[in-house]
């Protein structure tokens, strides 16, 4: 899920977003990455969706994309970026689930939210860890930044994916973008018309 932007049990230090959810089981604790966590999402984000390990999921791209789904610098320069982090899941202290989340303007100048680099234990998939995920990083970008929507871009031919986002109140816009085909940076595609649609949901702040 979102290209154009980027299991192992490594973890790094804390580093807290104010208002982060802890963990309470059996759900997920939260907390942002730091570098040491890199190596650890790399390999999460590769498990959910490149090889034939990632079939285990309903997320693999298998079908679509060979080679790499991210790398090392990419992650990386997610969680250095002003405007930018990388969200954790654990269970038990080990990284389950990530997201990337990333602070950009909206056509009216408007504070919006970027959503990408989704990934999920495979294993874990179909248990609700990927809502749970979905619904922090949502409440993360309407506090963090009072962010008035969150956008992302699914590649169009992952319907089922984008039915998934559509039950969570995502709409699709119709507003396609290019596959980056010969950047093997975001994979090696095995189909000749990959794109991606803009999918947008506002966020409303809960009533107090």
């Amino acid at each position: 899920m979102n290209v154009p932007n980027v299991l192992n049990t490594v973890s790094g230090p804390t580093s807290p977003v104010p208002g982060l959810t802890p963990g309470t089981a059996p759900g997920p604790g939260f907390r942002t990455a730091g570098e040491d966590d890199v190596p650890a999402l790399v390999a999460l984000v590769e498990s959910a969706y490149r090889g034939e390990a990632s079939r285990t999921g309903w997320t693999t791209e298998a079908d679509l994309l060979d080679g790499q789904r991210t790398d090392p610098e990419g992650v990386a320069g997610i969680i250095r970026a002003p405007g930018s982090l990388m969200l954790v899941a654990e269970r038990d202290g080990q990284p389950v689930a990530c997201c990337q989340l990333e602070r950009r303007a909206g056509e009216a100048g408007e504070a919006v939210a970027y959503f990408g680099m989704f990934a999920v234990r495979p294993a874990l998939q179909g248990g609700g860890l990927g809502r749970a995920v979905l619904a922090e990083a949502e409440r993360v970008a309407r506090e963090r930044w009072q962010a008035s929507e969150m956008h992302m871009t699914v590649i169009t031919a992952r319907a089922d994916l984008i039915a998934w986002y559509e039950r969570r109140g995502y709409v699709r816009t119709g507003r396609t973008s290019p596959f980056p085909y010969g950047d093997e940076r975001f994979g090696v595609p095995l189909r000749d018309d990959l794109r991606f649609e803009l999918l947008v949901k506002p966020l409303r702040r809960p009533p107090s």
